[in-house]
């Protein structure tokens, strides 16, 4: 299984300095960040409400591995869809 870290509240995304500083980033950087990365998803399953900034309650979610994903959101609050293919 894999696991990725999604936002469960509404107003976004968002890493405490606590939860930085444990990944070795800037709030710069966190952006970026993979939501499968290993650390994070370690460091979510950790340490749990220290890792979310004021607007964030963050998740880790578990999906086949075989699965190709995204993360779809409604103003901040996120969850973890199987990609397929769509025309307009």
């Amino acid at each position: 299984m894999r696991k990725i870290v999604i936002d469960k509240c509404y107003g976004g995304f968002g890493l405490s300095d606590f939860a930085l500083n444990l990944l070795g980033l800037s709030c710069n950087d966190y952006p970026v960040i993979n939501r499968d990365d290993a650390r994070l998803v370690e460091i979510v399953e950790k340490w749990g409400e220290l890792c979310n900034d004021k607007y964030a309650k963050l998740k880790v979610v578990s999906i086949p591995d075989d699965v190709q994903w995204h993360i779809e959101d409604y103003d901040g609050m996120e969850k973890v869809a199987e990609n397929h293919r769509v025309w307009y």
